[in-house]
């Protein structure tokens, strides 16, 4: 075990046994059957639904047998991110993560940790499993995809669910307590259009967008990183708009739509007489990203070459130079990043859209968006704008994963025990918050009416990218928090 010498003991040894394992968002069967075996191995009720999501109850203690119960909830699905340079072999559907210690920080090896949120995980489960604490009953939720739209929060069942006090273990910065959160949807776009066969005197280039940050589009969204997407978009239709012979022939980029997308490939056929036309640009646009993020996203790259011979550009085909430029225009003309910014929480985006993932076929291009805002109606207008942009190029637009925001409850006894708790062991004061990301809070206050919470977490850093690590001290905080807290319930 790696992690054997780090406290809290109990914790970390839950959490490397969830790191053995694959649990990409989609792909949990197995981690979910992980946590049906640890709530075996401690005789204690659970129940597993079709979806994978888990419930574990345990009763309170001695004296507290009788308390109101509390929930301990996070989910088990990670954004699996790797970095082929640092992890040419690893297969996120198939591997577990490899774990490593640098002072008194965890990450993993070339990929995302998943700290995101296997850290709720593995501290409910270190707390399920110590009989010497004193706490009122408890249920342990632990939904499924929650990365990708919160299937799981959407789908599970809690009518045998008790509580209407719920901790929930889903943020990112040690003394910051989340109260609120936004809403969101997601759009699914696609303009149609069809490839044609390319011409004798076309050669094929290669384009990419490389070396961004990416990022949480609910955490990292309001810090001005470049969007992939954006980017190519806005050099090739630059291109486009000034050579008659240009095509593009495909464009792909993304993962996840909640994340800023740090990379983006496309591939071009352009008459030989426009090459140097051509080359000239994508120079001149190459420099200006890299003096417009040279502080937000310092590492921003924009290549762009002849495909060899023998490359697999998958361009057998190419859309016509008008359908090329239909579709470029449309994905420059997309707004991209916040749109408005809170009036009452100083700092906080209230509003804002992030283009994740984008691929093309012989049929045409397909995108997706998240879409974010504490307040509904400007979550519906942004919404109408993609619409907008992308019905005037001729095509449509479906959504997928509304989900409610979480409304500020201004008495809530629960969180003024537990500021009290963390000043008392910390002697600061709590900071009172909200967040632009999407928490399951405002689907399960749905499913549990009168459910009062507070989110909590220890320090993360660089979630949803390889970067990603997570500060092991605020983890010994964060249990000694939460522990303390059930025991004054």
């Amino acid at each position: 075990m790696i992690l054997e010498k780090l406290e809290p003991n109990k914790v970390f040894y839950y959490f490397e046994k969830l790191c053995s394992v694959p649990h990409g968002s989609g792909n949990t069967k197995q981690i979910s059957d992980m946590l049906v075996g640890f709530a075996k191995e401690l005789g204690l009720k659970y129940r597993q639904d079709e979806l994978n999501n888990v419930i574990v109850w345990k009763d309170g203690t001695h004296g507290l047998e009788k308390a109101a119960p509390v929930i301990l909830q996070g989910h088990m699905d990670m954004v699996c991110v790797s970095d082929p340079a640092k992890a040419p072999d690893k297969d996120m559907t198939k591997d577990g993560l490899d774990l490593v210690v640098e002072g008194d920080w965890l990450r993993a090896e070339g990929t995302s940790l998943g700290g995101d949120d296997g850290i709720a995980v593995a501290i409910a489960f270190a707390i399920l499993s110590d009989d010497s604490l004193k706490h009122p009953p408890l249920e342990v939720i632990i939904t499924v995809d929650e990365e990708v739209g919160m299937d799981g929060a959407f789908g599970i069942d809690l009518s045998d669910v008790k509580a209407r006090r719920m901790l929930n273990i889903d943020s990112e910065e040690e003394g910051v307590f989340t109260v609120s959160c936004a809403g969101g949807v997601r759009a699914d776009s696609f303009i149609p259009a069809k490839t044609e066969a390319l011409c004798s005197e076309d050669i094929l280039y290669r384009v990419s967008i490389d070396g961004l940050l990416g990022g949480h589009s609910g955490c990292e969204i309001e810090k001005g990183r470049g969007n992939a997407v954006k980017l190519i978009a806005r050099a090739l239709y630059a291109a486009v708009s000034e050579i008659e012979s240009l095509k593009l022939c495909s464009i792909s980029g993304g993962r996840f739509d909640n994340v800023i997308c740090p990379a983006c490939g496309a591939a071009v056929a352009i008459n030989r007489k426009d090459s140097g036309t051509f080359e000239k640009l994508m120079s001149e646009y190459a420099d200006a990203f890299e003096a417009e993020y040279s502080t937000a996203d310092p590492g921003v790259s924009l290549t762009s070459a002849v495909a060899g011979a023998s490359e697999d550009c998958s361009c057998s085909g190419a859309f016509s130079h008008s359908d090329s430029l239909n579709i470029l225009r449309a994905l420059f003309s997309l707004p991209q990043g916040v749109i408005e910014m809170s009036q009452d929480i100083k700092g906080l985006p209230q509003t804002s859209l992030n283009l994740g993932v984008i691929t093309s076929d012989s049929n045409g291009v397909q995108f997706s968006h998240s879409i974010r805002s504490s307040i509904t109606s400007q979550k519906m207008y942004v919404l109408d704008r993609v619409k907008a942009v992308v019905c005037a190029a001729g095509g449509t637009v479906s959504t997928r994963g509304m989900y409610p925001g979480w409304a500020y409850n201004r008495d809530s006894a629960f969180r003024a025990k537990l500021a009290e708790v963390y000043k008392e062991q910390t002697g600061n004061e709590a900071v009172i918050t909200a967040t632009h990301g999407g928490l399951e809070c405002g689907l399960l206050i749905e499913k549990l009416p009168g459910l009062d919470c507070v989110s909590i977490g220890p320090d993360l850093r660089d979630i949803h990218s390889a970067a990603e690590k997570m500060n092991i001290p605020s983890v010994g905080r964060l249990y000694d928090l939460i522990t303390g807290f059930l025991k004054e319930l």
